[in-house]
Formats: structure tokens, sequence, C-alpha cells
């Protein structure tokens, strides 16, 4: 079963920056809509970002609107996040998901492919 592959995360202070990554080792990424999501403990999963196959489409939750950015490089085979202005309530671990049919989403009942996560802190 194909998995995708987050990297990127670590412990940040509030007003920092991170940029996560999403690949899928040996296989080629832009076949495949791309979402971000993170879990927070005791708390559902959220969508934070999507991006269309050909990265012409973007969308994200409102609480990030503004703070974060998410691009493809697809001849690197690489989905980014850039975090900007991070804050507490960011804190969670973060998943990339792939889907093959358009369009991207936040809804995470659409995605069919996840990584491991990879978690993000951000606390002084």
């Amino acid at each position: 079963q194909l998995q995708l592959v987050e990297s990127g995360g670590g412990l940040v202070q509030p007003g920092g920056s991170l940029v996560l990554s999403c690949t899928i080792p040996g296989f080629t990424l832009d076949a495949y809509a791309i979402g971000w999501f993170r879990q927070a403990p005791g708390k559902e999963r959220e969508g934070v970002s999507s991006i269309s196959r050909s990265g012409g489409t973007t969308d994200y939750a409102d609480s990030v609107k503004g703070r974060f950015i998410i691009f493809r490089d697809n001849d690197k085979n690489t989905v980014f996040l850039h975090m900007n202005n991070l804050k507490p309530e960011d804190t969670a671990k973060y998943l990339c998901a792939g889907r093959r049919a358009p369009p991207a989403t936040l809804d995470p009942n659409r995605y069919d492919m996840w990584g491991q996560g990879t978690q993000v802190t951000v606390s002084s």
C-alpha cells in the first residue's frame, strides 16, 4: 500500500515558522491531489490546506488563512506547507493525504492514502 511521508515538524516559539514536506517515495506525486490535516490530542482531525494535482487550485482553513502557504514542486515530487506566525493553538500532529480523483478538498473522508504524520509544537 502506498504511503505518504511527512517531514519538517519540530518545536518552535510563537511567531516562528516551519516548513513541512510531503512526498511518496518511489512514485510520482503529481497524480494526486494533496491535503494537509492536523490532529491534536482529544480533538477531531481538521483540514488545514489542500492543493490540486497541477497546483493551480489551493484552499485553506479559516484558522490558517494568511499564515500558511501550500505549494507543490512536482519536479521534486514534494508538496510543501509553509507555516508562518505560528500560534500555540497550531500545536498538533500534521498529516498529509492523497487522492487520485479531483478536486482537492479539506474533507479527510475523501482521501484514501495517508502518511504517519509529523509533530508540530508551538511553545515558548
